[in-house]
């Protein structure tokens, strides 16, 4: 008699669970304890579902600031300081490095070579101040408490769910690393992680408002994915931070001439 197939693999919650968690380990310092050795490219599908984890304990941050009477700026700022230690400052660190690299190397190995530098440059250090800057602008002209959770929603849901995009459109700049040990996801897999993204934006922050974000963030995190393409021949991890931050950072920007 035939053996019964497997279940479809969208069909099997425990492993998504598992994936859901395997990513959610390298994307957050949340404590999750030990997971499973999944395939990141597998996993990668999650990334918008962990995006609006983040976004969510951002706008808590932001809550709870406002609350005690705090002004929007410095709610703001609190509601970056939340994210950044859930997420471990990883994408943060991913855009200094990159900038650092872009604007520090003349060729394609020097450029790998100041990326891979822990020490920060004055070119990362500036990008971090207008990332931070900019966001913290956008939020506090967003003011309303449930409006500047629903943007951080669908910043962090979007800066992270386009990633399985680039990790399938870029090779790999390095043969070693965290980009090049993510693999290759499945079309369908890079896909609907896109897709997830696009469903959380357009629900937090309505049809328009959220489409005209979507927009902006495809095509800033498009034009970045173009350079990395020109500059390193791919991505890196740093790469993938960057593109996070632009995609978070205009999506913010766009939802405050909207919400504000």
């Amino acid at each position: 008699m035939a053996e019964t197939p497997p279940p479809p693999r969208w069909n099997d919650a425990a492993r998504r669970w598992d994936e859901f968690r395997r990513a959610a380990k390298l994307l957050t310092r949340l404590p999750l304890g030990p997971v499973s050795d999944l395939p990141l490219a597998e996993a990668s599908w999650s990334f918008a579902l962990i995006g609006v984890v983040v976004g969510l304990l951002g706008g808590l941050g932001y809550a709870l600031a406002a609350w005690i009477g705090l002004p929007k700026l410095a709610a703001a700022l609190i509601a970056l300081l939340v994210a950044a230690l859930v997420s471990g400052g990883l994408h943060e660190d991913g855009l200094a490095d990159t900038v650092d690299g872009f604007c520090g190397g003349a060729d394609r190995d020097t450029k790998l070579a100041i990326m891979r530098d822990s020490r920060i440059g004055s070119f990362g250090a500036l990008a971090l101040i207008f990332s931070v800057g900019l966001r913290v602008a956008a939020l506090a002209a967003i003011g309303q408490g449930g409006r500047v959770t629903a943007a951080l929603v669908a910043a962090h849901a979007v800066g992270r769910g386009f990633l399985p995009l680039a990790l399938r459109g870029l090779e790999p700049a390095r043969s070693d690393g965290l980009g090049a040990a993510a693999g290759r996801p499945e079309p369908g897999i890079a896909w609907g992680a896109a897709g997830i993204a696009a469903v959380v934006a357009l629900f937090a922050l309505d049809f328009i408002p959220g489409l005209a974000a979507l927009g902006a963030a495809a095509v800033a995190m498009a034009l970045a994915a173009s350079m990395a393409r020109r500059e390193l021949g791919g991505h890196t991890g740093d790469v993938l931070g960057a593109m996070e931050q632009v995609g978070e950072t205009v999506m913010l920007l766009v939802a405050a001439s909207w919400l504000s």
